[in-house]
């Protein structure tokens, strides 16, 4: 049996924990507050900024999922060097493989769609921050200290995504409480990628039990752009709900007012650029390679429709 250890218990870590658990894998989950156990889920307390109690924790893994994150983009450039030393460190130490939740920041403001071969090339603070650890996880991997590989998703959604999504709880639920309008951010008509969370799950769960995924990223498969109106209306359209209004925030509101409140919005101007204009992935390698297909977008937003009239009515 493998053993399998998740770092993180968000909605990413927790969707590969519960899929992991339903097939009879052996399943860690490490996070700081830990948590109750259950049938086939052990959780551990654990600071992954500590690398000798990270080591211990993960002591006897195959495979370790990075589903972890900083809590808000203003804590990356404090959290993330020492958080990932530690993985790089736990996963050498154990000969343990490393699968790294990744995203699109790394390539910057795009023209044209985003494949595994675009250039990391992004400008911006958080960008470079993800780009250097890419780096330095390859550089072990190639040095044959570490087996490594990265899936890269756009934006989440799906069940679970909340304040941290941008199709999360600002936009699906109003929709859900039958809101005559929904507000989002930048350019309303652009076409965007949006990556589901259990396709995110299935894909690092997929990668790291396939020998052909070591060494190099990989997108998750994701489903043909649409633009944020396209996908309010779509879940308009599965409540039975007719057309909604859809209207922008301007970006001085939000990062100079909510911003004020909430820090963690200051650090959307840099990444603007993916909801001002098109901002689309390609997922087709990850297909070719593997036969994974992406969700179609209408059973996702079921799904996720689903999830949100559960939580609201509890």
């Amino acid at each position: 049996m493998t053993d399998h250890v998740i770092l993180g218990k968000g909605q990413i870590g927790s969707t590969v924990a519960s899929i992991l658990a339903e097939r009879g894998e052996r399943v860690r989950v490490l996070s700081r507050s830990g948590g109750p156990s259950r049938p086939g889920i052990e959780h551990v307390k654990v600071d992954a900024r500590d690398a000798a109690a990270l080591t211990a924790a993960t002591k006897g893994a195959d495979v370790i999922y990075n589903c972890a994150n900083p809590a808000g983009y203003h804590q990356w450039a404090d959290e993330w060097p020492p958080m990932f030393a530690a993985i790089l460190a736990a996963a050498k130490a154990h000969g343990a493989g490393l699968v790294n939740t990744g995203n699109l920041y790394v390539y910057g403001p795009v023209t044209e769609p985003m494949t595994e071969r675009s250039p990391l090339a992004s400008p911006g603070h958080k960008g470079r921050i993800r780009i250097k650890m890419w780096n330095d996880a390859m550089a072990l991997h190639e040095s044959g200290d570490l087996r490594f590989t990265e899936a890269r998703g756009s934006d989440y959604f799906g069940p679970g995504a909340l304040a941290d999504a941008m199709l999360g709880e600002r936009v699906v639920r109003p929709v859900v409480q039958g809101k005559h309008t929904v507000t989002v951010l930048g350019d309303r008509d652009a076409p965007h990628s949006f990556t589901y969370i259990p396709d995110v799950a299935r894909a690092l769960i997929r990668l790291g039990g396939d020998d052909r995924a070591w060494g190099r990223p990989w997108h998750v498969p994701t489903a043909p752009a649409a633009s944020q109106r396209e996908m309010i209306q779509a879940m308009a359209r599965l409540l039975g709900r007719g057309p909604v209004r859809v209207a922008a925030m301007p970006w001085w509101f939000l990062i100079h007012v909510v911003g004020t409140v909430a820090p963690a919005m200051k650090g959307m101007a840099e990444t603007r650029h993916q909801w001002d204009g098109p901002y689309v992935m390609e997922s087709a390698d990850f297909t070719d390679t593997f036969g994974d297909k992406a969700t179609d977008t209408d059973t996702a937003l079921a799904e996720t429709l689903e999830w949100w009239r559960r939580r609201l009515a509890a």
